[in-house]
């Protein structure tokens, strides 16, 4: 008989895909995913599994590579935004009908918040498209989406990890994946001078619109930071801090942790990699469950 998993996915960029080995391996192991609720990139892949597009999905994103990455990260430079999105965006939604949440085989819920009023809004009915949106806007990196009198933003600013959101029923597990948590990154075996060749063209690339933002926003002192370690270290504190505290209220049955080492905030072109970190991070907490 299969076990019902009430799934809750944290955000954390990049490191989200590593959720789509976590599905993987709690299907394997006969979990029924029976609801699902998620920030940012977990709203984003639990999305794709509610509506069966999950494969299809890790197909594209395990071909991606560094150079495809940042040709879909539209830089914009703009006063509301590094990101458009609209190029990832555009191709994201190739995946995503036009379907509402209500009307999925399952319940789902994505989380952002609505920076004008400071509230969390949880997305349960209407356009999943426009919850994964909504949920995946990181502010200062993507453009916030306008919706009536609200401004929207990335869900992991007010709660990155929703456990108090998943829908439940009578004698589900609750499972929570937290890709921000504070232990050694998993090590994952791999063929070296390839990566080592695609890294090195990505990162030329990368220190080009670095050194862009630089113009803009110069180091003060050799010393400091500029801006965009500073955005990339805010980013990470403030999905830490916020996962921290969440977990602290909730009885779980299972939490399953990805290092927040495994990678950077868009180091997308390592997807392979981290599908098999999440997909083996399950397998050792679902064997000392056992």
């Amino acid at each position: 008989m299969k076990k019902d998993a009430a799934l809750v996915l944290s955000g954390g960029g990049a490191r989200g895909i590593a959720h789509i080995g976590v599905i993987e391996e709690l299907i394997e192991n006969g979990y029924n995913i029976s609801s699902i609720a998620g920030t940012s990139m977990g709203a984003l892949v639990g999305g794709m599994y509610a509506l069966g597009k999950l494969d299809e999905f890790k197909k594209w994103i395990c071909e991606l590579d560094k150079i495809q990455v940042f040709r879909l990260v539209d830089f914009t430079l703009s006063n509301k935004g590094l990101i458009k999105g609209e190029k990832v965006l555009k191709r994201i939604r190739e995946f995503i009908p036009d379907k509402n949440i209500e009307d999925l085989d399952i319940p789902f819920a994505a989380v952002a918040a609505d920076i004008l009023h400071h509230d969390e809004i949880v997305f349960t009915k209407g356009s999943i498209y426009e919850a994964i949106r909504a949920s995946i806007s990181i502010p200062t990196v993507f453009t916030p989406i306008k919706s009536e009198n609200r401004l929207l933003v990335d869900g992991g600013v007010m709660n990155n990890i929703p456990v108090n959101r998943v829908s439940r029923k009578e004698g589900d597990e609750l499972i929570v994946v937290n890709v921000n948590a504070s232990i050694p990154k998993r090590k994952i075996t791999g063929t070296k001078d390839e990566q080592d060749e695609r890294e090195r063209v990505y990162l030329k690339k990368l220190h080009q619109f670095q050194d862009q933002l630089s113009k803009l926003f110069p180091k003060q002192n050799n010393d400091s930071l500029g801006y965009f370690d500073i955005l990339s270290k805010t980013i990470n504190t403030m999905i830490y801090t916020a996962t921290s505290h969440l977990l602290e209220k909730y009885d779980t049955d299972m939490i399953i942790e990805i290092s927040r080492d495994s990678c950077n905030t868009f180091d997308f072109y390592k997807a392979e990699e981290l599908v098999e970190t999440g997909r083996l991070q399950a397998r050792e907490m679902l064997q000392n469950k056992a």
